[in-house]
């Protein structure tokens, strides 16, 4: 992965990730949003010492480890990635309240249109901000939009650490499994 200065990086906030999409999908990944790493690459998760990567792989849901580079891949797999908010920042706690909810209104938009059976929103904090469901806890939500269940994961953050490999790579395979029926 190259390396970015400083600068580099916070000329990235200006940039966007596109999303990782298409219809139908199994499920549909959906970080909080980009960090500054992800926009300089234009790359999900991009930011070393995330561990979005290695857990789906943990968990069963890709047959080897992808890196940020190949998320183009994912499709394949019947899975995505999208964000709640689009706008890079280099810590989420710069987005505003109403940031998190336009974005869990667009979010249920590109959900309606897109009909995963899944939307995997990888963050508690940002899945209660962005849908205004203080009671959500990590699993399976009561929740659901049009035909598409709504699972809370874990985010994959190294600064988490309340959540290791094993035990997210477990609540990932949990999903999976549900996906899969």
């Amino acid at each position: 992965m190259p390396r970015f200065t400083q600068a580099e990086l916070e000329a990235a906030r200006d940039r966007l990730v596109p999303d990782v999409v298409a219809d139908g999908l199994r499920v549909l990944f959906c970080g909080i949003n980009p960090g500054l790493m992800s926009a300089a690459t234009g790359h999900h998760f991009a930011r070393p010492g995330n561990r979005f990567w290695p857990v789906l792989h943990l968990s069963g849901f890709t047959p080897r480890l992808l890196t940020p580079a190949e998320q183009q891949e994912l499709p394949r797999h019947g899975l995505g990635i999208t964000n709640v908010v689009a706008r890079p920042t280099a810590r989420a706690d710069e987005l505003s309240a109403e940031e998190y909810r336009e974005g869990g209104r667009l979010l249920t938009a590109k959900v309606e249109r897109l009909r995963p059976r899944w939307l995997a929103v990888v963050g508690v904090t940002a899945y209660r901000a962005a849908f205004d469901d203080r009671a959500a806890r990590v699993g399976p939500q009561a929740r659901t939009i049009g035909d598409t269940r709504v699972w809370v994961l874990p985010n994959p953050s190294g600064l988490n650490a309340h959540w290791t490999l094993a035990t997210m790579a477990e609540e990932y395979a949990r999903l999976r499994r549900a996906a899969e029926k």
